[in-house]
């Protein structure tokens, strides 16, 4: 059968059941053929039940294709909803899940294996998702505010500058990510056991990109202010700094303002809405930080760590000749 067939499954099933029978295990087998052991054994339990009528190829028998159009593009509709919206307690999809929810909607029951193809087809992948906190705004006054803010980062004058500006936690304690791993060897990430803090302030020009930075030992209006004073030094001869940033109290403390009002006509603050990060442009260049430094890193202390961060930021900056200030 093995010579007689043009279908390449079928050979290799004739091969398998050849090497079975010369008392060749199933993970030889595997090896010697570049299949899974698992369809190895899967063969020979099938040859032994049915004989030479397992080995042929029955796909044509299978019936009705399950995994059509609309099958896909409903379980993209039920993928981005919740189990709770179905009904179910848990909180986050499984294979299982999905294929019971698929099958009181569609009428279509389909196999585990056959649900991961459907998600690969559409592009599904498994992820974290990204924790929000709902804006006390109402939707027309967050979109008015968002608007005011394009409109200052798109026709800033000659002689202004337009910065995104945002504060960043640096822990020794390592924030742990995915990683590529062998089959069966997790790795490990040796971490301190006590953590410690490192605060960074930055500015992201939103014309050129360029960042300005500081690092100070605790995050509070005097890092804000060692920022503010960085970009006058970084930008001696803008007539108006503008400075694109969240609500976070040390923004707008006493001392800031006291500070501002030597300033009032070089710097001037546009505050977004309350929980908006998406809009603050800054916020990309802190998860790259984090996925280029601080995740998974192994380093003994946190003078260690920083001089990595600040090798990431100068790097990042090369092409953009960015000044970085450090502060005391």
């Amino acid at each position: 059968m093995r010579r007689q067939t043009r279908s390449a499954r079928v050979a290799t099933r004739c091969q398998i059941v050849l090497l079975a029978s010369k008392g060749r295990s199933s993970r030889q087998i595997g090896e010697s053929l570049g299949c899974h052991r698992s369809w190895a054994s899967r063969v020979m339990v099938a040859f032994r039940e049915r004989g030479e009528a397992a080995l042929l190829d029955g796909r044509e028998d299978n019936g009705q294709q399950k995994l059509t159009e609309e099958y896909l593009a409903e379980l993209h509709d039920v993928v981005e909803l919740r189990p709770t919206d179905f009904g179910g307690r848990r909180p986050t999809w499984t294979q299982e899940l999905l294929i019971k929810v698929m099958a009181e909607r569609t009428g279509v029951t389909v196999s585990p294996a056959t649900m991961s193809r459907a998600l690969k087809r559409n592009g599904a992948r498994r992820g974290r998702p990204r924790p929000r906190v709902r804006c006390p705004w109402s939707r027309a006054r967050r979109k008015a505010r968002l608007r005011e803010i394009e409109q200052v980062a798109k026709n800033a004058r000659a002689g202004e500058v337009v910065v995104f500006a945002d504060e960043v936690d640096i822990h020794l304690n390592p924030k742990i990510g995915l990683d590529w791993m062998n089959r069966g060897r997790q790795k490990s990430v040796m971490t301190p056991g006590k953590n410690e803090k490192r605060y960074l302030a930055g500015a992201k020009n939103a014309q050129t990109g360029r960042l300005t930075c500081v690092e100070r030992p605790m995050k509070n209006s005097w890092l804000f202010l060692a920022l503010l004073s960085a970009l006058r030094e970084d930008y001696p001869r803008a007539r108006c700094i503008h400075v694109i940033l969240d609500n976070y109290r040390i923004h707008h403390s006493k001392i800031v303002q006291q500070a501002l009002k030597q300033h009032e006509n070089r710097i001037k603050l546009h505050f977004l809405p309350p929980y908006c990060p998406d809009a603050n442009r800054i916020e990309r260049d802190w998860q790259d930080l984090h996925a280029n430094v601080t995740r998974n890193h192994e380093c003994a202390d946190m003078n260690a760590l920083m001089t990595d961060v600040w090798a990431w930021i100068d790097e990042r900056n090369g092409r953009f000749a960015t000044k970085i200030r450090r502060a005391a």
